[in-house]
């Protein structure tokens, strides 16, 4: 069960990063933007927060986050050796990046250091939830 939550759960995370039209995702011939400089959209998104519009911003800032949220909480379930701090850390880092690279060479979505770093914050979320959650469930047991 835990196997097919997660695999669910991956094709639900790709199928909104590379094809879901609404997102502006989708292989059209279009300008591809990219951004190597850390925290520079994540700036530009608060800075104009107000001209872009709170679901812009917050799809952009908080999207992110909350996407990997679930990544982080998967992988110490899953797998015992992810519930090492640091091995979960690096999992997500590397899964984002793995993302952000497929979205750069297929010209779908765009490359965004900001999205790795947004990504990654949330799987340490997801993955001090799951602290959480085995904490409180050995307390109630």
């Amino acid at each position: 069960m835990k196997i097919l939550l997660f695999t669910a759960y991956l094709a639900f995370l790709c199928y909104f990063l590379f094809f879901a039209e609404s997102m502006g995702r989708g292989f059209t011939e279009r300008a591809y933007h990219y951004n190597l400089m850390p925290l520079k959209e994540i700036c530009r998104f608060w800075i104009h927060r107000k001209a872009l519009g709170f679901w812009s911003v917050a799809l952009n800032l908080v999207g992110n986050v909350v996407a990997f949220i679930p990544f982080g909480m998967f992988l110490p379930w899953l797998y015992g050796r992810c519930r090492r701090f640091g091995l979960t850390v690096w999992a997500s880092f590397e899964f984002s990046l793995l993302v952000e690279t497929i979205q750069l060479v297929f010209k779908v979505g765009s490359f965004d250091v900001d999205d790795i770093l947004l990504n990654t914050l949330g799987g340490i979320l997801g993955f001090w939830g799951y602290r959480i959650y085995v904490y409180v469930r050995k307390r109630i047991a």
